[in-house]
């Protein structure tokens, strides 16, 4: 008996392809980038199952070519935005994502950007290193203090909370924003909830935690901006849409905020030019989950979904679950 077929849309850590090839037929894209449109459509066809990442456009002619054989798209992420997940429940797939499993390191990865900015350790990493360092100098690269200072969440899920508990260790009081209470972190944590307004207002540092939707598109423009301080770092770790880029270059140019730290993008890969010639900036490239432990699980979850679904059964981390009825 033939065995089935599973295509991953790239390479991803060995544990989760090893995992697959017990099971089934794996084949992996080789090439060290994202697939082009026409070679996704391309490669879904004949497949049951797809592990595909959030750089694949998983649209209405993806899921068309799969057809009726493929069962299963399980996405190497959280967000399933690349995925139109109506037209995928209709057809009948399954989607699923990898959810809690990079919790810790995308809330470390934010503490690593607000920590970087404040310290304006990437200006000084290139000092030092082109040799300009002569002497010490009271007022070289002076930068923002944390400990004690107002922290102002804008999202109080499980990355958001996870991150105000890492707040606690610099004695930082914590303001937060969501439309759902969490009185669980307000417990625990001595958390205030405020309206958005406030919290810009009165936050020393601003970090990200929201999922997008169309009410969170823009959630942070020119108007948002002018109501925070001069001395504010504002983190976005979650999604690049979140942040109007156009109004944020403005604000950093005309000092309304002291500065950002950015690990996602409006226009991504795409990056509004200024951004990247700014000091007050610092950029990486969407590696809030890129540790090897949270990397190698969430290949390890959506592997597992593939092989439950292929197996007849129900895969723990279904996006849509109405296709499971």
């Amino acid at each position: 008996m033939d065995k089935k077929k599973v295509y991953i849309t790239r390479r991803i850590p060995n544990g989760a392809i090893e995992l697959l090839q017990k099971h089934f037929d794996v084949e992996i894209n080789p090439r060290d980038r994202a697939l082009l449109r026409e070679e996704l459509i391309e490669k879904v066809k004949g497949k049951d199952a797809v592990l595909c990442l959030l750089t694949d456009i998983i649209d209405k002619d993806v899921l068309e070519a799969a057809g009726e054989k493929c069962k299963i798209f399980a996405n190497y992420g959280v967000a399933c935005n690349n995925i139109d997940i109506a037209k995928a429940t209709k057809n009948g797939v399954i989607i699923t994502n990898t959810p809690d499993v990079l919790d810790d390191a995308t809330a470390d990865l934010a503490w690593t950007l607000l920590m970087v900015v404040s310290r304006r350790i990437v200006s000084a990493d290139k000092f030092t290193r082109n040799g300009a360092f002569q002497s010490c100098d009271p007022m070289m690269f002076l930068g923002r203090e944390i400990t004690g200072k107002t922290l102002g969440l804008v999202g109080a899920g499980r990355v958001g909370s996870n991150f105000a508990k890492k707040a606690k260790a610099f004695d930082m009081k914590i303001l937060y924003t969501d439309i759902i209470r969490n009185h669980k972190m307000e417990k625990e944590l001595k958390a205030i909830y405020v309206d958005k307004e406030t919290l810009l207002k009165q936050s020393d540092f601003v970090s990200l935690h929201v999922p997008l939707l169309p009410s969170t598109i823009h959630y942070i423009g020119e108007k948002e901006f002018s109501m925070m301080k001069n001395t504010s770092v504002i983190v976005n770790t979650c999604c690049g849409p979140v942040i109007d880029e156009k109004a944020l270059v403005k604000a950093l140019k005309k000092g309304e905020i002291w500065g950002a730290g950015l690990d996602v993008f409006e226009h991504e890969p795409d990056i509004e030019p200024e951004l990247l010639d700014m000091y007050n900036v610092s950029i990486v490239p969407h590696i809030s989950s890129a540790t090897m432990e949270t990397r190698t699980n969430m290949g390890l979850i959506a592997a597992g979904n593939i092989i439950k679904v292929l197996n007849g059964e129900k895969p723990d981390t279904c996006v849509n679950l109405e296709v499971l009825k």
